[in-house]
């Protein structure tokens, strides 16, 4: 994680995943708060119906729901599916090589999985839309906004992904406090 290298092939990605514990339980992580990122998207979407750029908010909100529900498919079909194929031995493993290449490019039904983007995308959108509706100061809009566009970095780059993640909550929990008391 602290030494980010972009997954260029498949041999990269074989040497970024294979018998990877850690990021493994990463990707089960980020699966099971898709949920969690519906509900936030939902809410933020409501907060913004206010203000000027409603429309944005509208729009923002789909597509991050969209996005979230691409991100629970991308850890289905990558994370979890290449999870089973770590239990191989490596002599069964290597046989697999030609599959992981197809699942790499995205081929087949795996091109929707591109529309992942349309998550940062969305909570991009909705940070602007929130800060026109005077729910969130400006400060929060701003460190939501970065979160979200660093949201953007490529696979194998996940110091980056943390560090948005980060931004992004640190951008929210105020507004998740106010909601709650």
């Amino acid at each position: 994680m602290l030494r980010p290298r972009r997954v260029r092939d498949v041999n990269d990605l074989v040497a970024r995943v294979r018998h990877n514990p850690r990021l493994q339980v990463g990707h089960v992580l980020v699966l099971l708060s898709t949920p969690l990122l519906i509900v936030v998207a939902l809410k933020c979407m409501a907060l913004s119906m206010n203000g000027q750029l409603a429309w944005l908010g509208l729009v923002g909100g789909a597509i991050a729901i969209c996005g979230a529900v691409i991100l629970a498919a991308d850890k289905g079909a990558l994370g979890l599916v290449i999870s089973a194929f770590d239990t191989l031995p490596d002599d069964v493993f290597v046989k697999l090589k030609p599959g992981l290449v197809v699942m790499q490019a995205q081929a087949g039904w795996l091109v929707l999985l591109r529309g992942l983007l349309l998550l940062p995308l969305g909570f991009a959108f909705l940070s602007i839309a929130m800060f026109s509706a005077g729910v969130i100061p400006g400060w929060q809009a701003i460190t939501m906004l970065i979160g979200a566009l660093l949201l953007f970095a490529p696979d194998g780059f996940e110091i980056i992904s943390l560090s948005a993640s980060v931004l992004v909550l640190i951008a929210l929990v105020p507004l998740g406090l106010q909601i709650l008391l």
